[in-house]
């Protein structure tokens, strides 16, 4: 009797996995409530048995095919204008109905959390969600997954009419995109949403196109061996091996370590600048406390005294001898220069100690070492070389990140959306491509050939945000790399059907996650209506074009002035200009508007040779747009040096 019900129970099995072979499925990308692209053959694919015949049925056209070898089967329907709702059925063994479908145009959504950045934590969200009734716009929301291999599936994802329950949290920046564009073209929209906060470009980047770059030839294989159900157990493993152990609880505040007299006979070793990520300690999150010990001598010390420590990944909090000189948190675009009163320091050994905190990704000191000295007088006092440090607290989230490798976003949350019909894709990302900015100017155009390439769709149009600005305003002119990003991203427009939204005005010092998308959707919203559209309109704000160099003065001339310069400046006065002569250092100009044209100059270079503009991470001051009120980009004319040349995935 045990006998016969494992065979009836192994014949129901049997029975109920052919009954699910046999059903004919569609991919994961359609679904009830999704848009068609208008005007475009579109491709619709599945699966069923192999050798299964499968007939779709859509608005009058009926498309008969038969799976392949491997149960994949797949048809293209004519082009069709916008309109709808219209229901798709597709049967073979069995029947699927897709309902509620509309035609029109469908955008991808991409990039990192500023794309991320959901509805509900925008300016105004309140109302902003109530009001947001569009039937006509449907929101697919692609989830967040990891894969060293290209799938092609998207589970638990539907499409859905865009509503107040359906919109808060969604990105703000695709919505305010989308609902822009719909009030001015008139059709349905479709905003599949595919991104992930903190993530690199090279993580959506297929295998075989970053492959091809120079410095990643040999990433193939780390990618095929990226094993992505053990990697976290690895992480784990391999930082416990390399701090002998996980401590406990955080005591070092309690137990107060940053007091000259700790016993730190047990803490390890760090040669500092270097994000601990880099020094073997990776996926280490959590607080970790640095120790260095500098003789002084009566000659060196001084009335004024400052601590320079570079950029921090993330927060910090640093004392001299005890007491307490500086700290800030999540600001890791900031150099840290503290104050030290002249008191604190002594003849002989004075103590530097600094507690970081990171969250997330890399952590540590992440400026090279000539950041990284004590000052006195005029006098510095390098700081660079061995630190004692002591882990503190971990935080045990070992999951793997987007950016271990390249192409783990592609693969999960790209490759599976490859070839559903699309007009084209919205981008807002490079925050986390700042440590290698020079290097964009070549991964990211990479990126956009890879995504046309695959879909092959044609050049469709793809638009992105150049970056905000953001942190506090330098004093002085200085090299940045956000300011490096910003010309890699303004350089892309060489490639055809590119368009660039500028946000140098909209940002936020102290939120890396500026609340005012709605301006955001809307200048992408413009990019669309002229590269997409083709409407004849002012879409983008003024863009560098040439310079002429008059004895001391330095005449500017730019692209896409519209109906002309305006300052924002009840005086005329435009800020945010530096030049320089052939000793290339920057002095911070002066600039007046001269018809459409712009003249620079400074009392401290007679000869000029450069010019920048908008030269740095937050050039708050900005002020000079064109009279159709969007923002001049930022540049330089020079092609000296970049701070991030030569800096590449690994570094």
């Amino acid at each position: 009797m045990i006998n016969l019900k494992i065979i009836l129970t192994l014949v129901a099995i049997a029975i109920s996995t052919q009954i699910s072979k046999a059903d004919i499925n569609v991919a994961d990308i359609f679904s009830d409530n999704m848009v068609l692209q208008r005007n475009l053959a579109v491709k619709v694919w599945g699966s069923a048995d192999p050798g299964e015949k499968v007939l779709l049925s859509f608005k009058g056209q009926k498309l008969k095919t038969k799976t392949d070898n491997k149960g994949r089967w797949s048809v293209l329907l004519k082009p069709m204008q916008a309109g709808g709702p219209y229901e798709m059925t597709i049967s073979g063994k069995n029947e699927v109905v897709l309902k509620n479908i509309l035609i029109g145009d469908v955008w991808i959504c991409s990039g990192q959390s500023n794309m991320q950045w959901p509805v509900s934590k925008s300016n105004n969200a309140e109302q902003e969600i109530k009001e947001a009734n569009y039937p006509n716009i449907r929101l697919f929301e692609v989830p967040r997954s990891v894969s060293n291999v290209p799938v092609d599936n998207i589970p638990f994802a539907k499409w859905k009419e865009c509503s107040p329950e359906t919109v808060k949290n969604f990105s703000a920046v695709g919505y305010y995109f989308g609902r822009d564009l719909q009030k001015e073209i008139d059709v349905p929209i479709g905003l599949i949403h595919t991104s992930w906060g903190g993530t690199c470009v090279e993580t959506w980047t297929s295998k075989v196109s970053i492959t091809k770059l120079p410095k990643y030839e040999d990433f193939g294989a780390r990618i095929d061996n990226y094993d992505v159900l053990t990697m976290a157990q690895k992480f784990e493993d391999d930082l416990k091996e390399a701090l002998g152990g996980f401590p406990e609880k955080e005591v070092g505040m309690k137990e107060k370590w940053m007091l000259p007299n700790t016993d730190r006979s047990d803490w390890l070793s760090m040669t500092l600048p270097t994000l601990w990520e880099n020094a073997g300690y990776k996926r280490l999150n959590g607080r970790v406390w640095f120790s260095y010990d500098i003789n002084l001598s009566a000659e060196q010390l001084d009335t004024t005294a400052q601590l320079h420590l570079g950029k921090i990944h993330d927060s910090d909090i640093s004392w001299v001898n005890g007491q307490r000189v500086g700290g800030l948190n999540w600001a890791n675009e900031v150099e840290r220069v503290y104050p030290v009163p002249a008191q604190l320091l002594k003849v002989g050994k004075n103590n530097i100690s600094v507690r970081v905190e990171d969250k997330y990704y890399k952590g540590g000191f992440a400026s090279k070492a000539d950041k990284l000295f004590l000052q006195l007088g005029e006098k510095k006092l390098p700081l660079s070389g061995e630190w004692q440090f002591k882990v503190d607290t971990v935080i045990p989230d070992f999951k793997p990140f987007p950016n271990d490798v390249p192409s783990l976003l592609y693969n999960a949350m790209i490759h599976p959306l490859i070839p559903y019909g699309i007009k084209g894709v919205i981008w807002y990302q490079g925050e986390s491509n700042t440590p290698r900015s020079k290097e964009y100017e070549l991964t990211f155009p990479n990126m956009i050939n890879n995504w046309r390439e695959d879909w092959q769709q044609g050049d469709f149009p793809f638009l992105f945000v150049q970056l905000a600005n953001y942190q506090q305003p330098v004093k002085k002119p200085k090299d940045d790399a956000w300011a490096e990003l910003r010309e890699s991203q303004a350089k892309t427009l060489h490639l055809d059907n590119t368009g660039m939204a500028v946000a140098i005005d909209i940002g936020e010092a102290n939120d890396i996650h500026p609340k005012n998308k709605q301006e955001v959707g809307n200048r992408l919203m413009l990019s669309a209506l002229k590269v997409a559209y083709g409407k004849d309109i002012v879409h983008s704000g003024p863009i560098y074009k040439s310079m002429q160099i008059d004895e001391n003065k330095v005449i500017i001339s730019f692209d896409h002035i519209g109906s002309g310069l305006i300052v924002k400046n009840k005086h005329g006065y435009i800020n945010e200009f530096e030049i320089a002569g052939d000793d290339k250092l920057f002095h911070w100009a002066k600039a007046k508007l001269d018809g459409d044209k712009i003249i620079v100059w400074s009392d401290q270079v007679e000869k000029p040779i450069a010019v920048r503009f908008g030269w740095s991470i937050n050039p708050a001051e900005f002020n000079l747009y064109n009279q159709e009120g969007l923002p001049a980009s930022p540049f330089r004319t020079d092609d000296w040096e970049s701070m991030t040349d030569g800096l590449s995935f690994d570094n």
